[in-house]
Order: C-alpha cells, then structure tokens, then sequence
C-alpha cells in the first residue's frame, strides 16, 4: 500500500524474541537455592553478627576479661556489666566475647584437621581398587569403633602438660584440643568422600579425561575432588558445631582451657556451683553454645540443599 512503511522481517523477529537469559552459573544457582532456604539465611547472619562482635569486642567493650571487682561479686545484668559478673566481679561480658574467638577458633580449626585427613584418606581409598582402600578403610572402622570422649580424656590427660611446657598455656591447650578433635572427627568424612569417589570415578568425563592420557593425581585434582566438594562441605558444618560441644563439654569437665583463659564451655564449668544464686553467669554461655550450634546445623542444611544438583527448588 502506497504510504505505508513495512518492518522488515528481522526486525519483527528482534522485536518478538525474549530478552538474552543470563548465563548458567553454578555458584549464582547455589546462591539461588541457599537464599530461598530462609532458616539457613537466619543462621547465617546470627553467625556473622557474631563472629564481628567478637572480632570488634575491642572496639566498642574494653573491659579487660581479667579485672577484678570483689564489690561487684555475682551481680546480675545491668548498664555497667550487661551480662552481669561472676564470683571474682569479672565482666561476663568482656570473657563471653574473649570465649567466642576461642570457642569458634577451636571448631574451625578442629574441623580444618578433620577435613583435611578425612579428604586425604577418603580419596586415596575411593581411587585404590586394590588392598590399600580396604585397610584404610578397616582403619576407619577401628577410630569409630572407639569411644570418642573417654578417649579424648585420656589422650588430653597424657599430653597436655608436655604441650603446655612446649607452647605455653594456651598455645599448648589449644593445639592439644584441635588436634585431639580433629584428629577422631575424620572418620564420618573419609566414608563419606570415599563413597563419592567410588561414584565419580566411573563417569563418562573422568573416563573421557582417563582416555586422553590424564593422570591419576590430574583426574582426582580438576575432575573428581571438585564434584565431591559439596558434601564434604556440608559434613565440615556439622564438624565445627561438633567440635565447639566437644570443646565445650572438655572445659566443663575440667580438661580444657585453665580459668583465666576463658572459653564458653569454661565459664559454664566455673558457673556450676552458682546456679541457684547466680543463674545468669551460667545462661548466657549456654544460650551463646546452643545458638552457635544450631545457626551452624541450619547452615549445613542450606548449604546441602544448594550444592545438591538433583535438587529442583
């Protein structure tokens, strides 16, 4: 028709076509899945204002964790000591945020351990097709076969004060406790990465990468261990809040940290005599573990339902 202009075919095809999606991620899909879980998300930001409390204690509260004030002794909370004091008139306050960075230090370190071996073995297993998977795994079997807490209690009593004597106070404590836990917190990871091993390795793209002329240590490095990370993720959540209980159940029976080093489960064991009197020195270490704890285990649940791939959320 004369006068009239017609669009050309590819401009109506530009005009009609979706706008570009954005390219798949697997870490922006993860992130997706992780937000929509929202007690994870909870858990998540209690751990993090924690931990920058403790990291900026210095800051905003510089009472010092070792001041005496006998005419302050098992005073309950109040604008001067908000958590209130023990039998000595020490801020509560200023020794629960000196306990979180030894409380929280322990987990992640104990946890570094126990996931660090527990990977080691658990590969070398899932990898060996021959007599060495099998005695590493009997190995396995053994350490769970073993109380953990008598155990621990033996090994601390035998060795601490030769730590102590090597390290001081409480480097020699601290490294006494990380290396106890870690070292029997292994076991549940090297199953677990062992079985994710024994799965992966029949794949088409590590076989793909085996018939190219790929190594066995390239195999397990760029194509194995990284699809297994996501569990093992996932079981070192579960290590650190393991890890603080053990810690703390260790300093409640007496064996941890010494009274001027305080740690959560520290200050609940110098609590147990007051309870009835002072029931506040004995709460707020008690809410402080039991928070941290179950912030971490719904961490671990947002983090298992983010990395699993089959999950459609």
């Amino acid at each position: 028709m004369a006068g009239s202009t017609l669009a050309s075919p590819s401009a109506e095809i530009i005009a009609l076509a979706p706008a570009r999606a954005r390219p798949f991620s697997p870490g922006r899909e993860a992130w997706r899945r992780f937000r929509r879980h929202r007690l994870a998300l909870a858990g998540g930001v209690i751990l993090i204002a924690m931990a920058l409390a403790i990291v900026l204690a210095p800051l905003f509260w510089k009472v010092a964790i070792n001041d005496i004030d006998f005419t302050a002794r098992l005073n309950g909370p109040s604008w001067s000591h908000p958590f209130g004091t023990d039998d000595l008139g020490q801020d509560l306050l200023a020794r629960m945020l000196y306990g979180g960075r030894i409380s929280l230090s322990v987990g992640l370190a104990a946890m570094s351990v126990a996931i660090v071996v527990g990977t080691i073995i658990g590969a070398i297993a899932g990898m060996s097709r021959g007599w060495l998977g099998s005695a590493l795994m009997w190995l396995t079997d053994f350490f769970l076969s073993l109380p953990l807490l008598p155990l621990l209690l033996l090994v601390i009593y035998l060795f601490r004060d030769a730590l102590r004597a090597m390290f001081g106070l409480e480097g020699g404590v601290f490294i006494l406790i990380v290396v106890v836990i870690g070292g029997l917190r292994w076991m549940p990871v090297a199953r677990l990465v062992r079985a994710q091993f024994l799965s992966l390795r029949e794949k088409e793209f590590v076989e793909a990468a085996r018939a190219l002329g790929a190594t066995r240590t390239r195999q397990v490095v760029r194509h194995i261990l990284p699809n297994a990370l996501g569990p093992v993720i996932v079981a070192g959540t579960i290590d650190v809040a393991a890890a603080i209980i053990l810690e703390s159940t260790l300093s409640f029976l007496g064996l941890g940290f010494p009274p001027d080093i305080p740690s959560w489960g520290r200050i609940l064991y110098d609590a147990k005599d007051y309870l009835d009197i002072a029931p506040h020195w004995a709460l707020f270490p008690g809410a402080a573990i039991f928070l941290t704890v179950l912030s971490i285990n719904f961490v671990g649940d947002g983090l298992r339902d983010a990395l699993d791939p089959r999950r459609v959320m």
